[in-house]
């Protein structure tokens, strides 16, 4: 094969149908039109050759609809576009990939997932050092995946009146979540400890008192937070948009889990306790008297 670049007269012509009748000189002195010489074949190229790792690339880029999510339409296109052609065989040299903001957001989807683990994490620990104890904090994590359903369900619901994609900010919401929800959960198994090691009531009395004694502080610190986080998610501004989805997240999560936290806790803490308090119980036994020494001639 050799590249070869076939420049017409001085007047181009005007149709494409005219390049075959373009006058050609051979080497010989004969004049023959192109279309003798080689089969001249209407096609498209690009107008520019472009390289990406040295590999000719060609771009096509995809801008998804209003209100489709991003990640709704990279499945899609993985599914009807992708997938279809490599199952009909691609060449050897040709490779497919999808760049942009969708491979940002696969990478930021990965970060996140780290993040939501690392808070538990951290979470858990703080915990287990504070109360000594492995196992209390699992029972106070419980009211994460509470909050969650509370969060997907706030979100939903907001999601009937205006539209709200599932973004970073709004993930970020369960970020949140995870360190205020457990507040509630730390207040009532508190409580149950203090009224067993320092009071000594049996376990099942200790978490009926607890359950009475934190109810209220801990209505009263949801509500405040909830009636705190309201206006971002009700009322409509500049920039609302890209607080609303977060707002939405912590409001549902935090009062679902208030809710659910004294359904769920109490009756763990019932399970547990007793095992795990079975040496502090007790009542301290009353101390005897110091017998008196005998005194001398008695």
């Amino acid at each position: 094969r050799m590249d070869l670049v076939v420049e017409g007269p001085a007047q181009p012509e005007e149709s494409t149908q005219g390049i075959g009748n373009l006058p050609i000189v051979t080497s010989s002195g004969q004049m023959l039109p192109a279309e003798a010489l080689a089969d001249v074949i209407l096609t498209a190229g690009p107008t520019e050759i472009r390289h990406r790792e040295r590999f000719r690339t060609i771009t096509l880029e995809i801008r998804p609809r209003p209100g489709l999510p991003l990640e709704a339409a990279v499945e899609q296109l993985e599914r009807e576009v992708i997938q279809p052609m490599q199952d009909a065989g691609l060449p050897p040299d040709i490779r497919m990939s999808i760049s942009g903001t969708a491979d940002k957001l696969s990478d930021t989807w990965d970060a996140m997932i780290w993040d939501l683990l690392l808070a538990v994490v951290i979470v858990y620990l703080v915990m287990a050092v504070l109360f000594e104890s492995f196992v209390y904090p699992l029972i106070m994590l419980l009211a994460v995946p509470l909050a969650a359903a509370g969060g997907i369900g706030g979100l939903a619901l907001l999601n009937l009146f205006t539209y709200q994609p599932l973004d970073m900010l709004t993930l970020l919401g369960f970020v949140i979540l995870i360190g205020i929800v457990v507040n509630n959960a730390i207040l009532l198994v508190h409580q149950t400890l203090q009224l067993i090691r320092e009071e000594g009531k049996p376990p099942d009395t200790a978490i009926l008192d607890a359950t009475r004694n934190r109810i209220r502080p801990i209505f009263m610190s949801t509500l405040t937070s909830v009636f705190g986080m309201l206006p971002l998610v009700v009322f409509p501004g500049a920039g609302s948009e890209l607080y609303r989805g977060l707002g939405s997240v912590v409001v549902g999560g935090l009062s679902m889990s208030a809710v659910l936290t004294l359904l769920v806790v109490p009756p763990m803490l019932s399970l547990l306790v007793g095992a795990l308090e079975g040496g502090r119980t007790a009542a301290p036994a009353a101390r005897l008297p110091d017998r008196a020494e005998p005194q001398p001639g008695e």
